[in-house]
């Protein structure tokens, strides 16, 4: 269990924050940037969350998501050593899940033509910057990952890869199962 009994700990006003194992990084650490990324993600789906309460099935599997992520930078923010007591982490059992969420939503879907530009619904525009974030975060992860004495587990490089999916295809469910969804015209404006 969590607790915060104060906010404000003054600690970080060198520039440094402490990883979950104490150890201390400084605030630009790839590791910090990487689970600070995946916190804006899920920053980004709880605006999304604004506009799916009268979708209750789709807002509980956001919901989901949500914690995962949490799930995540617990993973990020406590290396994995060899010795050690095992911490929590992101398992496959999480990366199928979203996959069974992912073919759920794209089963209601029509073919795309065109590539789909951000927008449509307001669920459906936070949705594609909810994926942006979700890119990024990944990217960031997958840097961490190549970087020597750096562990990163699997499960989570493929959580956020299937989730950049899932946003993807939950975006063209929010736009009236993609009915709605805003298609790209090459050369449109020429």
């Amino acid at each position: 269990m969590v607790v915060l009994n104060r906010i404000y700990t003054k600690t970080g006003d060198d520039g440094t924050t402490a990883l979950g194992s104490g150890e201390r990084r400084p605030k630009y650490d790839l590791r910090i940037e990487a689970y600070g990324t995946v916190d804006e993600t899920n920053a980004a789906i709880g605006v999304v969350r604004l506009h799916t309460h009268e979708m209750p099935e789709f807002d509980a599997m956001l919901g989901r998501i949500q914690n995962d992520l949490f799930d995540l930078g617990a993973d990020l923010a406590v290396p994995e050593r060899e010795g050690k007591a095992e911490r929590l982490r992101v398992v496959a059992s999480q990366v199928e899940r979203l996959e069974r969420d992912i073919d759920a939503l794209n089963d209601k879907l029509a073919p795309l033509t065109s590539f789909v530009l951000p927008g449509g619904t307001p669920a459906a525009a936070y949705l594609h910057v909810a994926r942006t974030i979700c890119r990024r975060a990944e990217r960031v992860i997958v840097e961490l990952a190549a970087q020597p004495g750096e562990p990163v587990g699997s499960a989570g490089i493929q959580y956020m890869n299937r989730l950049s999916d899932f946003l993807f295809v939950a975006s063209r469910a929010a736009n009236h199962n993609g009915a709605g969804d805003v298609l790209w015209v090459p050369g449109q404006n020429r």
